[in-house]
């Protein structure tokens, strides 16, 4: 709950020290008053107090020590994540902390960090940070309000493009006070913008001023968080040390957390080798994403003897959209029918059957697991945001529920085959001389599939021959991680397997998925090249949304004219995670709500180790 006392009075006071541009836009306006508390919720109030114990999804006396060995796939040339060109190590993200720590627990709620307090008014115009003193980088220095200040300035102007879309409604970062930064927003109209510029990890001004920021680097960068960088392979391997002295780790948020003393990746370049390294005991801990596997691989002694665990765990987070996306800057994919027939020659009935072992369901939102999906024909409320847009938005996202072709699963596709040859026939296609020909250029409908992991050859290949029975050619490339990343950050493709993760309350990210600005920056999210007048208003109606029930109307309003717009082939989605893990391990009871696989919340079982070393013998 906000705290509505001399704290207040006290946060006036440091503002009279500051310039007068900056007391303008702290002083409320009539009759709203000014929050400060050590939390802040999207919607409703904290759940957490300053002086908290930990959270019931954490074991506070979990005993630190021992090692944690990890899997990674590709490969990385940098320890500098932030910015587009570098391909950066694992668990790098664990050297830094954040101005405030997101609640694994409550949606869309945060808890200050290196801040102590947080500061805003009730209409959200400006959002103050007060410093926590025991914060520091680990060399010992402080962490302060011109760090702060740097990092979100590098950040907009140097970082990687979605840092620029994130920070966009941030007007500036300055401090006003020993220890206080001050934020001050466009308008008033994105209410989430205090949990966005809560998000912002903090770098040492001092450190980074004799380095390049835009420059890919192999140097060991200063932190401030959990873990510390110890030793690394290039491309190989890379090993965090936990920090003895962290200054945050008595924290109420981190009793429990980051037991490991050490955080070892190793780097493979195939899930194939990768999963064999896992079974001989290489790598502690495995989250499964290849059903298959699942299903089958794990049927050996290890298993069935109790030396590796296997465990489902529910979750009730959004599952986005994983998805084969069109580049639709490819004058091919202009035409939204071309792009209808191509996506409805995959027969996921067939492939969740035959290499899913039925483990998997359909996507059939952006939004999907959660109360954001959009689903029968639109509300009076999603209406109040479609119907301004008639006329520049699909028809049919008035009149049709969103359905996906569906098979029997026994591998026919004569009827697919008859809806895709309709719609492409609508569009000027035609077949001639078995290929998929353009009626007035003679132009051939052929593209090539970009992949960077091996193990999705096996569901794209049958999806290729589907496609060859209406005379189209897809083509499969698979390529390493680096060339991938290239090829993804310059638009160099025609289709590629693509995610795109929300959250339970999207927000500022969304112009980077899907705004037009996004669709003409390299290194952006907006792979697909969506440059649409209506799904811009969308999301900036989206970004602005007043409350919870209009957020959620204007979000399923958007998924409806995404999905009709037939820019993705839907994939599918799990709503458990999979994970196995050598049987060395405590975990605690119970899993926080939105984050049930959280690695930072287990520890080494001392007894369970023992036995499982003994048992190797």
């Amino acid at each position: 709950m906000a705290i509505k006392r001399r704290g207040v009075l006290l946060g006036g006071t440091a503002l009279m020290l500051g310039a007068p541009a900056i007391l303008r836009a702290q002083t409320p306006r009539p009759g709203q008053k000014i929050n400060v508390s050590n939390g802040f919720a999207m919607h409703g109030t904290p759940k957490y107090a300053a002086d908290a114990g930990p959270p019931d999804w954490l074991n506070p006396a979990a005993p630190k020590g021992g090692s944690v060995r990890l899997g990674a796939r590709g490969t990385f040339d940098s320890l500098h994540p932030f910015i587009v060109k570098s391909v950066a190590a694992a668990g790098i993200g664990a050297i830094w902390d954040t101005l405030c720590w997101s609640s694994r627990d409550e949606a869309s709620t945060e808890y200050g960090l290196v801040a102590e307090t947080i500061e805003w008014p009730d209409d959200r115009s400006w959002v103050a940070f007060t410093l926590r003193p025991q914060a520091k980088f680990h060399d010992g220095t402080p962490i302060t309000p011109e760090d702060v200040v740097f990092t979100f300035d590098i950040l907009k102007t140097k970082g990687a493009p979605n840092y620029a879309f994130y920070y966009h409604d941030v007007l500036k970062a300055e401090k006003v006070g020993d220890a206080k930064v001050l934020f001050t927003f466009r308008d008033d109209t994105n209410k989430e913008l205090p949990l966005i510029v809560g998000q912002l990890p903090v770098l040492s001004s001092k450190w980074w001023s004799t380095r390049d920021f835009e420059k890919v680097s192999l140097e060991v960068p200063l932190g401030s968080g959990a873990y510390k960088v110890e030793s690394f392979d290039v491309g190989r391997s890379i090993i965090y040390r936990r920090a003895a002295d962290w200054w945050a780790r008595d924290l109420w948020m981190n009793r429990g957390r980051n037991n490991f003393d050490v955080m070892r990746y190793e780097y493979y370049r195939d899930a194939s080798v990768q999963f064999e390294a896992f079974k001989a005991g290489e790598i502690d801990i495995r989250q499964e994403n290849i059903a298959r596997n699942w299903a089958t691989a794990y049927d050996i002694p290890a298993v069935r003897e109790g030396r590796i665990v296997k465990a489902e765990i529910p979750h009730e987070l959004p599952t986005g959209m994983q998805c084969f996306a069109f580049n639709t800057r490819r004058e091919m994919f202009a035409d939204r029918r071309v792009r209808e027939a191509i996506a409805t020659m995959f027969d996921f009935a067939w492939t969740n059957k035959n290499l899913f072992y039925g483990l998997y369901k359909r996507n059939i939102s952006f939004f999907g697991n959660s109360e954001l999906a959009s689903s029968g024909l639109p509300t009076p409320a999603e209406l109040k945001y479609l119907e301004p847009l008639r006329g520049k938005i699909p028809d049919e996202v008035f009149t049709k529920e969103f359905k996906l072709p569906e098979t029997d699963g026994t591998g026919n596709a004569r009827g697919l085959a008859r809806q895709a040859l309709t719609l492409l026939k609508e569009a000027g296609w035609e077949v001639k001389d078995g290929k998929m020909t353009e009626t007035k250029t003679g132009r051939k409908l052929a593209f090539e599939m970009l992949l960077q992991d091996a193990s999705f050859e096996r569901v794209v290949l049958p999806y290729k021959q589907n496609l060859e029975r209406i005379g189209v050619d897809m083509s499969v490339r698979t390529v390493d991680t680096a060339q991938f990343k290239r090829r993804s950050d310059e638009f160099d493709f025609d289709m590629m397997v693509e995610g795109f993760g929300q959250s339970l309350s999207p927000g500022n990210e969304q112009r980077d998925f899907w705004g037009s600005k996004a669709a003409a920056t390299p290194g952006s999210r907006n792979t697909i090249g969506i440059r649409d007048e209506a799904i811009d208003r969308l999301v900036e109606t989206l970004i602005a949304a007043p409350d919870r029930e209009s957020l959620i109307a204007v979000t399923r309003a958007l998924d409806r004219v995404l999905l009709w717009s037939h820019f993705v082939v839907p994939n599918w989605h799990n709503n458990k995670a999979f994970v196995a893990y050598w049987n060395r391990f405590g975990r605690p009871d119970k899993s926080a709500r939105y984050a049930p696989v959280a690695f930072d919340t287990w520890w080494i079982d001392e007894a369970k180790d023992k036995a499982l070393q003994r048992d190797k013998k």
